[in-house]
């Protein structure tokens, strides 16, 4: 096979989907492959060093995003998915590759099969309409203005028509373009592309009549290539260490509280802001930066709190520590029940966290040696996956025009 151009598009509305096609992209060989990345403006500073062409492509800004998830509305409209098409296509003009690689790029949807590229998407399998769910109400209004027993009734009952409403936008933009509808389930939206790759595990995350054009990578960890803190060598070992990020997706205005209720503890807190937070008055046993490198941080831990998405509770999981997630919006709902279920940690809820809640937790965690047992036998899942090699065969495999 000669060398072969591959195309990544980002939608940088969140650090995740910027870090997880990054990882990918640098795990492929220069000899093999010609590789380009596109997102946003903004992350320069993560491409240091690397051999990736660079291309920019609008997306929505974080704010818009979290707004939206928080407001329980659709993201997208059809007006700025149109938009996206027609970016897409200028980019794929431009690039020529051989396969397009998107992550949470729904436009893909239309505009590689309008250049007729071969479409890679990536999404995380409790996302798959082939990997059953049971829903929880996010932080959401609903959730604030009701008991949340009450709440989450109601909230499974409208689930359909919620997951309709956010599907009508992209659909709209397919019609205009000759393409089939996608229906009214926002789990086929996202899950649509020619091929589909899930950055977790079936263990974790078992799916029922999986396709054979759907697949398994294992976990897909990455930590921004920045130099640590000065404190970061100095730290002392003398008491357990809790690392704590919510995220560029998570509860930011909860860093104080949640540092203010680990100081009475015996225990030392290092936190990563993601340059979103404001810590706040930092307490004695705490240590604070605007990114740390998240997988030797987590090694260096022995609890990781965070906003139960999965690139944080891949890192820790990866290194054998439990996660506390405290979770806003539905995918880290989704992918903490994954995670608890797996005995390897504990959901809290971001709207109904106070003091004594999360000081039981910590303790829990910290003292008992299930969770961190737990974590172990997920870590040690984790390693039969190598994440490289599967990625390089479903290249070759969609190169030679498998399915």
């Amino acid at each position: 096979m000669g060398r072969k151009k591959i195309l990544f598009v980002a939608e940088a509305v969140t650090l995740a989907h910027v870090g997880r096609p990054l990882a990918l992209a640098q795990t492929l060989s220069p000899q093999h492959y010609d590789v380009h990345f596109a997102c946003a403006p903004g992350y320069e500073s993560f491409f240091h060093g690397s051999r990736l062409g660079s291309w920019r492509v609008s997306s929505i800004s974080s704010e818009r995003f979290l707004a939206a998830l928080a407001a329980g509305k659709p993201v997208y409209d059809s007006a700025t998915l149109r938009r996206y098409v027609e970016d897409d296509l200028r980019l794929l003009q431009a690039v020529r590759p051989d396969v397009v690689v998107g992550d949470f790029r729904l436009s893909l949807s239309v505009s590689a099969r309008v250049a007729g590229v071969p479409y890679i998407g990536l999404i995380n399998a409790y996302w798959s309409p082939y990997v059953p769910q049971r829903y929880t109400v996010p932080a959401i209004a609903l959730a604030r203005a009701l008991p949340i027993a009450l709440a989450d009734r109601l909230f499974r009952l409208a689930r359909p028509l919620a997951f309709a409403l956010h599907s009508m936008p992209l659909n709209r933009v397919r019609r205009a373009y000759g393409l089939p509808s996608l229906g009214y389930d926002l789990r086929r939206v996202y899950a649509d592309a020619d091929y589909v790759l899930y950055p977790d595990i079936p263990e974790m995350f078992p799916a029922v009549g999986l396709p054979d054009h759907h697949a398994y990578l294992g976990p897909v960890t990455w930590s921004p290539p920045i130099a640590p803190p000065s404190w970061w060598e100095l730290l002392p070992t003398d008491l357990p260490i809790v690392y704590v990020t919510l995220g560029s997706s998570g509860q930011g205005a909860l860093l104080p509280q949640i540092l203010q209720t680990l100081a009475g503890l015996p225990l030392r807190v290092v936190a990563a802001t993601a340059g979103q937070a404001d810590p706040g008055v930092l307490p004695d046993n705490a240590q604070v930066a605007a990114y740390l490198p998240g997988e030797e941080a987590a090694r260096r831990a022995q609890l990781v709190i965070c906003n139960g998405g999965s690139p944080t509770s891949q890192q820790a999981l990866a290194a054998g520590v439990p996660v506390l997630g405290i979770a806003g919006n539905l995918d880290q709902y989704l992918n903490m029940r994954g995670v608890a279920a797996m005995g390897a940690g504990v959901l809290l809820r971001s709207d109904r966290l106070n003091e004594e809640v999360l000081r039981r937790a910590v303790l829990a965690l910290l003292e008992t040696g299930d969770a961190r047992a737990a974590a172990s036998r997920v870590a040690t899942l984790f390693q039969r996956y190598d994440v490289a090699q599967r990625f390089d065969d479903m290249l070759r495999r969609v190169l030679d025009g498998r399915h």
